[in-house]
């Protein structure tokens, strides 16, 4: 779930209750990226310009590569002259320099250097322009339907317009963003030091200060030109409650965290995180009349937890959807459905099933034995 420079009160009616908020910036969202609820949202369809939020899909697209194995962490990646010469945050790369790919990373992720995005970029799409091909393609995919980039960093282009995310598209994108593995590592980074084994220079700091100044902040980027302002998504975790904030089109740093902190803030304050169910809670059984055992019992494969509203009662229903096409073999830990709790039409949690155990395909005499077995207690 998702979801000028004036201030705009929002009416947000959660859970029967109706309070009145203040977001700042020219668009705003507050979600639970478990549950996908909306907690507030201002403007939040609007296409505006990002500046280097755009970098999160950089990151994103980069370590998914990674995760498949198609790029390496250890890869040298060599700086083309046009990637060394992007100006704005940098790490100063010359051309012809070779780093490796982990450590361009720290640099987008931490630095926010457009000398290391674009180096990255060529080196995994073939060019800046093909890569930025990929990124509208995950865009899509992502079902981000307001999201249009030009280049992988979000700097402004002469005679182009600027990269453009919605409030809501970048909540979602940032969603997306905890599933991919790495990704958190370097955005809840504060401080890195590039080329550590040589010049030690620069000395990268995270323009997201709430990293440091806001308990349970551990991600996620940051952006900032003229035409956008000052933007931020930042996620935030405590008591098993996580936050995605973000806020749009602000006139300096100052009003950048202060409207973050009130989005998290509020969350916090009025929402919590209750366990419903422990890990391997058994919630159903699954029928296979193709394999051993004929029948299975489906568990949770973590805890679940559902995310309600603080000193409030709620009648809630659970549905449980499964797989009825799966086929043996079936492995623990694969996926076989989902369970989602619901208040009114509201999801309050939702999570994915699996099996207590393997379920094996039978043989073809087992097969036969078990309809022979099946036929003689029908008929008798």
């Amino acid at each position: 779930m998702n979801r000028c420079l004036a201030a705009l009160i929002c009416l947000i009616v959660c859970a029967g209750h109706s309070i009145a908020v203040e977001p700042e910036g020219r668009a705003a969202y507050l979600m639970d990226p478990y549950s996908g609820r909306v907690f507030l949202e201002k403007d939040s369809e609007e296409p505006l310009p990002v500046a280097s939020i755009s970098k999160l899909m950089t990151l994103v697209l980069i370590l998914e590569a990674v995760d498949r194995r198609e790029l390496a962490l250890t890869d040298l990646v060599t700086a083309s002259p046009h990637a060394a010469s992007k100006r704005g945050s940098r790490i100063w790369l010359e051309a012809g320099e070779q780093l490796p790919l982990g450590e361009l990373i720290y640099a987008i992720a931490v630095g926010s250097a457009n000398d290391a995005a674009v180096a990255v970029a060529e080196y995994m799409a073939g060019s800046e322009e093909k890569f930025v091909g990929l990124m509208n393609q995950r865009a899509q995919e992502l079902g981000l339907t307001a999201s249009r980039f030009v280049n992988c960093t979000g700097l402004p282009e002469e005679g182009s317009s600027p990269n453009l995310m919605s409030a809501k598209d970048a909540a979602r994108l940032a969603q997306h963003a905890l599933q991919v593995p790495l990704l958190m590592d370097y955005v809840s980074t504060y401080e890195h030091t590039m080329r550590a084994d040589s010049t030690k220079i620069p000395v990268l700091w995270n323009a997201n200060k709430l990293l440091r100044r806001y308990y349970g902040v551990d991600g996620m980027k940051t952006g900032f030109t003229t035409e956008a302002g000052y933007c931020m998504v930042a996620t935030a975790e405590r008591d098993n409650l996580r936050l995605i904030a973000v806020t749009l089109g602000h006139k300096s740093e100052e009003e950048r965290e202060s409207a973050a902190r009130a989005l998290l803030d509020h969350g916090f304050r009025k929402y919590q995180s209750l366990q419903l169910y422990p890990e391997n809670t058994v919630v159903s059984t699954l029928d296979c009349p193709l394999g051993r055992p004929r029948t299975v019992n489906v568990i949770l494969p973590n805890d679940f937890y559902i995310t309600v509203e603080r000193g409030k009662e709620v009648d809630f229903v659970t549905v449980i959807k499964l797989d009825k096409e799966l086929q043996p073999p079936i492995l623990q830990g694969q996926p076989v459905g989902t369970i989602t709790v619901l208040y009114q039409d509201e999801i309050l949690g939702t999570n994915t099933l699996t099996v207590s155990e393997n379920v094996e395909k039978l043989s073809f005499p087992a097969l036969v034995y078990r309809l022979a077995q099946a036929l003689a207690q029908a008929v008798f």
